[in-house]
Formats: C-alpha cells, sequence, structure tokens
C-alpha cells in the first residue's frame, strides 16, 4: 500500500513539472511577439496594429503573417510578408484597405495598418511568426469598432387605471458597443429593455417604463439614463409623467355658521383634473333657484341668508375623461353662533408656557441666592478687615489710662476702701517686691499715668494683674483670690 501511495505522489509531481514547463514555454512564447491587446477606433478612420519579435536571439525568423479573425466566423489571412519575397494580400473583406508599414516592412516590426475601417472589421488579429527551431509563436489584438449612439426619450400619456401600461420609452439607436439604459423616478415602476441589431454591425437599445398610473402620479419626474463607451459621462434625458383622469372637485367657504341675515358669503368650487377642467356647474338638490344667489364662475355668492337657503348646493366639474363633483348641506340657524374663544389645545399650551418661565425664574432666583450665601460664609475674600495681632508684651497689655477706666468684676470682699484717702487702698507689697519689672517699665507706666496726679511715683498706675500658672483660662474665669494673696485690679475713680 505504501509503495502505491508513492508511486501516485510521482506520478502527480511529475505531471505537474510537465505542465509547468509547458506554460512556463507559451509565457516566454507570447511575451516575445508584442502587441497591443486592445485597439478602439470609429468607422471611417485609419487604425494601426503594431506587431514586433523583441528578442530574436539564437531564434530563426522564417516568415510572419497577419490572421483576421471575426466573432463569428473563420480566421482568414489578410496579409503575409517572407523576406525573400514582395508582401502578399490574400482574398479578404480588408483587401485593397490593408498594407504594411513601413513599406518595405521589416520582418523584426511587421505592423500593418488598416484605411476607412467598418463596424464589420471588429474582432481579433494575429500577428504570426513562423521561427526555427521554437515554431510559430504569435500575438493578439482586438479591434474594437466604437459608434456613438443616438440617445432619444418620450412620454407615453395614458390614463389613470387599475392596469399595468407603458407610461415612457427610451432608445439608443446604433451604438456600438451596446449602450445601458436605466430609469431614475419615484413613480412605482419597473422597465424592460431589448436590442436589436442594426446595419454595418451596430446595436440599437429599446426600453419601456411601465406602471400603474393613477391620479397622483401626474406630472411626477421621470430620467432616462443612456450610458455609452463613447460617452464621457451618461447621458440623461428629463421627463414627466403624464396622467390623465377625471376631475377631482372641493367645496371650501361653509363654515357651519350662516345665519338669517347674514350677508356676502361664498361657496368656492376648486377642482383639479388632466386635461384641466374649465368650467363649473352649480346646482341645487331640489333644483330650485334662489334669488339671493349669485353664481360667477367657480365661486358661488349668498347675498343675504334666509330659509331659501337652507338646502344642499352641488357643485359639477367636468373635462374630456369624465365628470366630477361635490356638495355641501347648508343648515341656516335662526341666531349667531357664539365666536370661539381660544382652542383647549392653545390654553394647555399658555399654561405650560407660564410654568415653564416660572420654573426658570425660580432656578434663577435660587441659584443667586445660593452664590450669595456663599460669599457670606467666606466662600469668597473676606468683606472685613481682620483685627491687628495682639501683642504680648507688657505694654500691650496695660489699659489706656486716657480712656474711662473699667471696674473689674471682681467680688466686693476682695477690694476695701479708705474712707479718708482719695484713692483705692491695695495689697500692692508683693508687687512692688517682683524683681522682673524694671526700671525702664516703671517709667513706661507712669508716662500713662492720667494728669492731675501730683506725685506720678507715689501715684503709680499697676498693670493689670496676670497670672503666671499654666493654665490661661483661669484668667477669662475670674477666680477668687484670697485676700492675703498678691493682686492686682485695675485703677478705679471713686
Amino acid at each position: 500500500m505504501a509503495r502505491h501511495d508513492a508511486r501516485d505522489r510521482s506520478r502527480m509531481i511529475g505531471l505537474l513539472c510537465l505542465a509547468a514547463s509547458i506554460l512556463v514555454q507559451h509565457g516566454a512564447s507570447g511575451q516575445r511577439v508584442k502587441v497591443e491587446p486592445e485597439v478602439l477606433s470609429y468607422p471611417g478612420q485609419t487604425v494601426n496594429l503594431r506587431c514586433a519579435f523583441t528578442d530574436p536571439t539564437g531564434i530563426q525568423l522564417t516568415m510572419v503573417t497577419w490572421i483576421y479573425e471575426p466573432k463569428d466566423g473563420e480566421r482568414i489571412n489578410i496579409a503575409v510578408f517572407h523576406p525573400n519575397f514582395d508582401p502578399n494580400y490574400p482574398n479578404s473583406p480588408m483587401k485593397g484597405r490593408v498594407s504594411f508599414t513601413p513599406s518595405p516592412p521589416i520582418l523584426a516590426s511587421p505592423s500593418i495598418e488598416i484605411s476607412n475601417v467598418r463596424m464589420v472589421d471588429e474582432g481579433k488579429y494575429i500577428c504570426e511568426y513562423a521561427t526555427y527551431p521554437s515554431g510559430n509563436e504569435q500575438g493578439i489584438t482586438y479591434l474594437v469598432m466604437l459608434a456613438k449612439p443616438q440617445n432619444s426619450a418620450s412620454i407615453v400619456t395614458v390614463v389613470a387605471g387599475i392596469k399595468q401600461v407603458v407610461v415612457a420609452r427610451c432608445e439608443s439607436v446604433d451604438g456600438r458597443p451596446a449602450a445601458e439604459i436605466s430609469w431614475v423616478t419615484t413613480a412605482n415602476g419597473n422597465a424592460t429593455t431589448v436590442s436589436k441589431t442594426g446595419t454595418d454591425n451596430t446595436v440599437t437599445m429599446s426600453s419601456e417604463y411601465r406602471m400603474v398610473p393613477t391620479a397622483a402620479d401626474n406630472g411626477k419626474d421621470l430620467s432616462c439614463v443612456v450610458a455609452h463607451r463613447t460617452q464621457v459621462k451618461p447621458d440623461s434625458i428629463p421627463l414627466k409623467l403624464a396622467v390623465e383622469y377625471p376631475p377631482q372637485v372641493t367645496i371650501v367657504g361653509y363654515d357651519n355658521n350662516w345665519y338669517v341675515g347674514r350677508t356676502n358669503v361664498e361657496l368656492n368650487c376648486q377642482a383639479t383634473g388632466n386635461p384641466t377642467p374649465l368650467t363649473a356647474q352649480w346646482k341645487t338638490m331640489s333644483g330650485e333657484k334662489i334669488d339671493t344667489v349669485v353664481i360667477k364662475e367657480n365661486v358661488l355668492k349668498v347675498l343675504k341668508v334666509d330659509d331659501s337657503v337652507n338646502t344642499t348646493f352641488v357643485c359639477e366639474v367636468k373635462n374630456r375623461i369624465g365628470t366630477g363633483r361635490d356638495q355641501v348641506t347648508v343648515i341656516v340657524r335662526g341666531t349667531r353662533l357664539p365666536e370661539k374663544g381660544a382652542t383647549t389645545g392653545s390654553i394647555i399650551g399658555a399654561i405650560i408656557g407660564v410654568i415653564i418661565l416660572l420654573a426658570i425664574i425660580g432656578t434663577a432666583i435660587a441659584m443667586y441666592r445660593k452664590h450669595s450665601n456663599k460669599k457670606l460664609c467666606g466662600d469668597g475674600p473676606p468683606k472685613y478687615k481682620p483685627p491687628p495681632p495682639r501683642k504680648t508684651d507688657s505694654s500691650a497689655t496695660r489699659p489706656d489710662t486716657n480712656n474711662v477706666p473699667l471696674v473689674e468684676n471682681r467680688p466686693l470682699q476682695d477690694q476695701y476702701y479708705n474712707t479718708q484717702s482719695a484713692e483705692p487702698v491695695t495689697d500692692l507689697d508683693a508687687y512692688h517686691d517682683d524683681e522682673q519689672y524694671g526700671e525702664d517699665e516703671r517709667e513706661h507706666y507712669l508716662a500713662a499715668a492720667p494728669s492731675g496726679w501730683d506725685d506720678p511715683r507715689n501715684n503709680e498706675v499697676p498693670p493689670p494683674y496676670m497670672r503666671t500658672d499654666s493654665d490661661p483660662q483661669d484668667y477669662h474665669q475670674g477666680p477668687n483670690v484670697n485676700r492675703g494673696e498678691s493682686f492686682v485690679s485695675s485703677a478705679m475713680f471713686v
């Protein structure tokens, strides 16, 4: 089994190598005969079909032959050249119009030209070399004949109905190659396209647009778009649908408030149709003629409303397709209906608008107040000047004797007075014995003594009492001090 698989594998590899060698040889051959893949031409022009053998090294070029192969037909030799003989042009549709160029021809580049080309000349042209030792090698050029078509489109007038009919046609006549036709419209329909071969191998394309026509389709845009190789851009032909339909009639002007005595009220008969309706005919269901009614074209005018107007008015309009009609029944009222006020929707809308406006105003006020509160609470810069820092030296704590002194709020039992003396007597022995106050400080206090004291040294004002313990809050609480302890009170005038 293993040997059988190995043999199959080796055979497959051999076949692949053979196919690759054949493709390489064919590719090399095709590359050495250089031609143009495609040449375009219009009828009546002269075309040049070029051919050259690019690398004749190691190869002997024997002869070259140009062969014409039509789309549906057999191959025909149209030009043959051998270096030992003159050029030869066998019988063909191109005889008399084909020749080698340059003349005399060169075997390495035997190009040909065809004058006064025709549409039937379109096809495949083969430049074939006879060489030794590789054999024949060739290159193929396709001659494409172009013919610019004549494009046209037209509308088919139809009557509105329930069956699908042709509403437009479009043609692209005598083009080469065949043109492509499409339709652009908002109408609901579909197209069918057919081709027909014309004279001199041209093609005519015809397309029809079909739909079920309705009155609403009348006047809609419809465009036929033709795309062809000879055109820089597609050719668009605009059209408008033409659908005929009987008149569609509507009576306007009645407001359901015709009361006795009302004057100069009108009914207007409006009609559309294709063809356009010319006249309108007014009549009543009873057939009676009303004296207060005046008719002018499509307008019925009532000079004065009375009970005779309490009827049904009919308006009929005709055109070539048919007749359309509409009617309105008038109810004559004894009194006039009250004028309509604002609608409920308008009132509700106004209320909603007021509510929204009040909400906006309330939101704005709330935001303003919030912003103001933030400023007052310190969110912004301070609005007042902060007090200067409190001095800690003895001069800053001494009261100003120029101002009215304050009586210290102390218990009466801690203070005593001598009725024979003009000044309060206090126990200042301990204060005078304190060594932490020097002479300079005493002089400083004397400078602040109140005027009118004869002997400042004998009547000096002591500084405010200051605790020396570790708790500074005891000073503010005003603790009771025993009479035997040293203390100082503020000066007091009696």
